[in-house]
């Protein structure tokens, strides 16, 4: 798991003390499935609840759990068995061991009728839809940020770009409306994933129900509150893990998107946005003057390192037959690092979302740069409202936007002289043409749309 990048409330969901809780948990409701069917001695499942609950209280350190489990599987760097003690090298046998040195002679009914992976999987399935439930929280968060300060800029205007050219005058606000209205489609694909892995199953080793009845599996789903497979195999079909990182793929992009948008915004030549820059932080080691993007940057660069994720997870859907073990040391590194990515990236966005400082003056200045040239389509379209063939048109204001251009004339006067143009527009008309509040008022459709 990359530690660096968590924050507490996910890295909490994939530390290995939580996932060996989680284990623990379904081993007991399995057990009471069992016993809810008469399959076992109600009082045996009672007891494996009441010293269960014990190992989950506050006053049982659970670590002790942990480095027990570690030190039994014996296969994990940093943890050296015991002269004489077996290495058993099987995760949930070495757990379930661990456990079992704290329990009674209940523990013969610990794990009864069914395989690793009935557990495992399970678990994992719980771990995902809290971690969708965090992640959608966050991305609620950047959205309130985005949805504030695109009511703050709802009509500072701006020049939109494409290519990386001046085209036509936008809003700010219109920008981080986009930005909104893509975000709360991330949310959804989120929610869809939480659906999507929250599963749960019990069904045996190879998902026949050859040694555990599927009554327990519908009271273990039950309880948990998720969905009942229609048919698995040993384990949780592996769309469901590639839906959930599929989905946090493309909320990296997303944000990645976002941060290069103020990362141009910051640069030198344009600076009509910038990430905030706190009192006392250092942009250079060496130029006391730099203030670098340097948060929106490793946002860009975290996104590759998520987005790379997909294809091992979608490698993982095939296995050999019933299942096989490819995926496992896959999904170790894949899940919990996808997780604890997006919670972050989401976390820092929102900040310099909530902190970006805006320059409208120097908004104003870049879109009066090309002196009238981005309202050259108004010009055309006033003289096909006047009865100009559409291609007549063009060219003749390409001409004038064109000598404008290459001489850095003012487009307006150069229109304003132009015979052609002038005989068909009145100096009222080419007015209307270069007046960016009545281009820019439709604008407001977009706003009622996504609620700014």
């Amino acid at each position: 798991m990359i530690v660096r990048y968590s924050y507490p409330q996910m890295r909490a969901i994939w530390e290995q003390e939580n996932r060996y809780r989680k284990w623990l948990e379904v081993e007991l409701l399995v057990a009471e499935g069992w016993a809810e069917i008469g399959r076992i001695p109600k009082e045996a499942a009672a007891k494996l609840r009441e010293n269960g609950d014990k190992l989950f209280a506050k006053g049982f350190d659970f670590s002790q759990i942990v480095q027990r489990t570690l030190e039994l599987e014996g296969d994990v760097p940093g943890f050296e068995p015991k002269p004489g003690q077996p290495v058993i090298r099987h995760d949930l046998v070495a757990f379930l061991t661990a456990v079992s040195e704290h329990l009674g002679e209940e523990k013969a009914y610990l794990h009864f009728g069914v395989t690793s992976y009935d557990i495992e999987d399970t678990a994992t399935c719980m771990m995902l839809r809290e971690s969708c439930d965090l992640i959608a929280e966050g991305a609620q968060a950047l959205a309130d940020a985005i949805r504030e300060r695109a009511r703050e800029h709802k009509w500072t205007p701006m020049i939109g770009r494409t290519h990386g050219v001046h085209a036509e005058p936008i809003t700010f606000g219109l920008k981080l409306a986009v930005w909104l209205a893509e975000l709360e489609r991330d949310i959804e694909r989120v929610r869809q994933a939480r659906e999507s892995v929250s599963v749960a199953l019990v069904s045996g080793p190879v998902g026949s129900y050859g040694t555990v009845d599927p009554r327990v599996e519908e009271y273990l789903c039950r309880r948990l509150g998720v969905e009942l497979p229609k048919a698995t195999s040993q384990i949780v079909q592996r769309d469901r893990f590639a839906h959930y990182v599929s989905a946090l793929a493309i909320m990296a992009g997303s944000l990645e998107r976002f941060a290069t948008e103020v990362r141009n915004l910051q640069r030198t030549e344009i600076l009509e946005a910038e990430e905030p820059f706190k009192k006392g932080q250092r942009g250079s080691s060496s130029m006391p003057h730099k203030r670098n993007p340097m948060t929106c940057e490793r946002i860009t660069g975290l996104a590759r390192i998520v987005r790379s994720y997909v294809v091992p997870a979608l490698e993982c859907m095939a296995q050999w037959h019933e299942r096989d073990l490819t995926n496992s040391s896959v999904e170790r590194i894949t899940l919990p690092d996808s997780s604890v990515l997006i919670d972050y990236m989401l976390r820092k966005f929102t900040d310099v979302v909530k902190g970006m400082v805006v320059y409208p003056d120097h908004m104003r200045a870049n879109l009066e740069r090309m002196k009238g040239l981005v309202m050259s389509e108004h010009v055309m379209l006033a003289l096909v409202g006047k009865g100009v063939p559409k291609d007549e048109a063009y060219r003749t204001v390409q001409a004038v936007a064109m000598k404008a251009l290459e001489s850095h004339g003012d487009f307006r006067q150069l229109a304003a002289a132009d015979p052609t143009i002038t005989s068909h527009l009145t100096e009222t008309d080419l007015t209307a043409c270069f007046d960016y509040e009545s281009h820019l008022k439709r604008v407001k459709a977009a706003y009622e749309r996504v609620g700014v």
